[in-house]
């Protein structure tokens, strides 16, 4: 089952990095007006159910992972946590290889640094597990300028000048260089996204979900019983009646508001919470559903896609941007959403073959095996 979550994850990312052209915003500019509409919608669903919450699942599970290797070596009477931070070492080799092709940098290097909180608290009490989840869920660095913006109105917040970063990084993408583009990604790229993830709130998120995942492998969570089909009801319910005020708050009034501190504070936390309401929305019907057999056999291959998903993860941004940029066949003025929509599905049965094909001989995807050996190898 988590096989198959963390592979509706990658698709979901899969899909909206196709409708973003992997964060290269060039679009047809002339398309009739039936087109106009649908791409309007697949666009405004496609992020609604997705934006924010495939990576959020991606995080939980890189927490879950976390706890089923630590388990597995605790019980050898070892402790995983110094292999876990060479393992981690390892992480920073495959996120530069992703952000090479992929222009707005990558979230692999926030997993690499923000790891290690699973590193600190992996000896912590599961009470302590989770309310430290929950302390860094509650997003304390938007609290914390908001409530000093209300006792000094000069306090500002920290310029950390993502927008010229980007701006640099879309002028060395459109410019078609080939050696200029994997530099500009792999180094301007990836401040500007790690800078970005601290100013939206992403980091403490995070840590945040990273810790939930722990937590839900400690209580086995994801094991099929009568009592965690009763919790993840509850969960299901609870996330529902939580997200729909959250998104409508956030949507009706801080969306808008004119405020710039409002916004960046505020507005960034009720963005975050309403995002993380209805991952879980995501997660706990996911659950549920796949104990029914009709919905295991529905999604049975997305447990191929989930046991390759660092695999299928990097190869996405090389596909894309051999797609989309100008590096490539530069497809992207002609590729409006809902086409864009369609080669993102292409691109998933193309890797869904190949991860098929793969683990006929192999245990491990490419680059999960590569993984591996880096763990262990010294």
């Amino acid at each position: 089952m988590v096989d198959a979550l963390r592979g509706f994850a990658v698709l979901a990312i899969l899909l909206v990095h196709n409708i973003e052209h992997f964060i290269f915003p060039v679009y047809p500019t002339d398309v009739p007006q039936w087109l106009n509409t649908l791409d309007e919608l697949c666009s405004k669903y496609i992020f609604l159910l997705f934006a924010g919450k495939a990576y959020a699942i991606f995080s939980l599970l890189f927490g879950f992972s976390f706890y089923i290797q630590y388990e597995n070596q605790r019980i050898q009477g070892k402790d995983f946590g110094y292999r876990y931070l060479w393992r981690l070492v390892g992480l920073l080799f495959f996120a530069t290889l992703n952000a090479a092709f992929f222009p707005a940098g990558d979230v692999l290097l926030l997993y690499a640094v923000m790891g290690v909180v699973l590193f600190l608290v992996r000896k912590w009490s599961d009470k302590a597990v989770l309310l430290a989840a929950i302390f860094f869920l509650l997003q304390p660095v938007e609290w914390y300028h908001y409530v000093m913006s209300i006792f000094d109105s000069a306090h500002q917040l920290p310029d950390y000048g993502v927008g010229a970063m980007y701006d640099k990084v879309g002028e060395v993408v459109k410019g078609g260089n080939l050696l200029e583009f994997l530099w500009c990604n792999i180094t301007l790229g990836q401040k500007a996204s790690f800078m970005w993830a601290v100013g939206a709130g992403r980091v403490m998120q995070t840590a945040g979900l990273f810790l939930i995942g722990l937590y839900i492998g400690r209580k086995k969570l994801f094991l099929t019983s009568e009592s965690n089909i009763h919790i993840w009801k509850r969960i299901f319910y609870i996330s529902v009646i939580l997200f729909l005020p959250l998104f409508t708050i956030h949507s009706i009034y801080f969306k808008e508001h004119d405020v710039a501190m409002m916004q960046q504070t505020i507005g960034i936390i009720l963005d975050m919470w309403h995002k993380l309401a209805f991952t879980f929305v995501l997660v706990s019907l996911f659950v549920l559903q796949y104990q029914k057999s009709v919905f295991r056999k529905a999604v049975s291959a997305l447990q191929f896609y989930g046991r390759m998903s660092l695999t299928n993860y990097v190869s996405q941004s090389f596909i894309g941007a051999v797609i989309y940029f100008p590096i490539g066949l530069y497809l992207a003025p002609y590729c409006g959403y809902t086409l864009s929509l369609v080669v993102a599905m292409f691109m998933f049965l193309l890797q869904m073959l190949f991860c098929k094909w793969w683990l006929k001989s192999h245990k491990q995807g490419p680059l999960e095996s590569l993984w591996r050996r880096w763990t262990w190898m010294n």
